[in-house]
């Protein structure tokens, strides 16, 4: 059964760090563009981050570039993304999703197959 696990959330301070992991069971990650989302209450599911297949590809959303950087390891089937210098506005539930429908590019619409159950973050002082 492919599934999607996110972990890594929690209640950090303005200008702190957390680093999100994405770990996909039941499937071969490397085959599949990995894409982080988030999504603050009261407001639509956003694109943070996303990669490729091969890794060669990466997006940002504005909001988030220069803070946050995606990684994957398809040794260990996981796809990082590292936040720093998080502010109030990243609060947010943070999805991770993969698609096997691209290949070498990614996107940071929901144009995803496969989606985890989210974690929590907090940026709160």
């Amino acid at each position: 059964q492919l599934q999607l696990v996110e972990s890594g959330g929690g209640l950090v301070q303005p200008g702190e760090s957390l680093r999100l992991s994405c770990a996909a069971s039941g499937f071969t990650s490397d085959y599949y563009a990995i894409g982080w989302f988030r999504q603050a209450p009261g407001k639509e599911r956003e694109g943070v981050s996303c990669i490729s297949n091969g890794g060669g590809t990466t997006n940002y959303a504005d909001s988030v570039k220069g803070r946050f950087t995606i990684s994957r390891d398809n040794a260990k089937n996981t796809v990082y993304l590292q936040m720093n210098s998080l502010k109030p506005e990243d609060t947010a539930v943070y999805y991770c999703a993969a698609t096997r429908r691209l290949f070498g590019v990614c996107v940071l619409f929901p144009a995803y197959d496969y989606w985890g159950q989210g974690t929590q973050v907090t940026v709160s002082s």
